[in-house]
């Protein structure tokens, strides 16, 4: 019974660090100063494509997933909510601004940045449930096991980068925000790390058989 309530209270710790990551994500939409790499990515595989942007980045995430798998990265209740909540929560934060999108490049800025940090720690929230990330942060982990040397922060600078290269090449818009996305997400992701001593690589995450094992013995 003990352990059932583990996993719910993880669960719930997972919905609240999404929550958290989410309203990350609703400022630097609110910021209005450029679409993020994966977003720049995603328009660039509908300009080349009959898809949307909508089903680019859904198959877009399915193809992440599979890169996930194949870097041997687990899939768990934490990826299948992340899948069903994250972009509903961020709707509901977008929906729930009663303020007009920011029109000011200096104050985007911050807002961005301050966004990164809610972003960084509804990471650190969600994660420390070890019951595996979203396909895009799994990715983010996958690689980083592969550079032990470097630092999680500079791995997602790497990341970012090689995705908005992608995005900028297939003909997808680039703005300020997207280049400040590149360096600013992971720069403030380390030192938020580094404040509170949390490296994603040693966690260790169930995946969503042996999480369903302990649920119905």
């Amino acid at each position: 019974m003990n352990q059932k309530t583990d996993i719910f209270k993880q669960w719930g710790r997972i919905v609240l660090g999404l929550l958290v990551f989410a309203f990350g994500v609703h400022l630097t939409i609110y910021a209005n100063i450029g679409l993020a790499p994966w977003d720049c990515l995603g328009m660039g595989i509908a300009q080349h494509t009959p898809l949307n942007y909508g089903l680019s980045m859904t198959i877009l995430g399915i193809v992440v997933l599979f890169i996930d798998l194949g870097l041997k990265e687990r899939i768990g209740y934490g990826t299948v909510i992340d899948a069903l909540l994250t972009g509903n929560f961020v709707q509901f934060f977008n929906d729930l601004n009663p303020f007009p999108m920011n029109q000011n490049t200096g104050i985007g800025i911050l807002i961005m940045l301050a966004g990164f940090v809610f972003m960084a720690v509804g990471m650190w929230i969600y994660m420390c449930a070890e019951q595996c990330c979203g396909p895009r942060d799994s990715l983010l982990v996958g690689l980083g096991k592969r550079m032990p040397g470097i630092p999680i922060g500079f791995v997602e600078i790497i990341l970012w980068a090689g995705v908005l290269l992608a995005g900028w090449l297939l003909g997808g818009p680039v703005g300020i925000g997207t280049l400040i996305s590149v360096f600013g997400a992971g720069l403030v992701m380390q030192l938020v790390y580094s404040l509170i001593h949390f490296e994603p690589r040693d966690l260790h995450h169930k995946d969503l058989l042996s999480v369903s094992r302990s649920l119905i013995e």
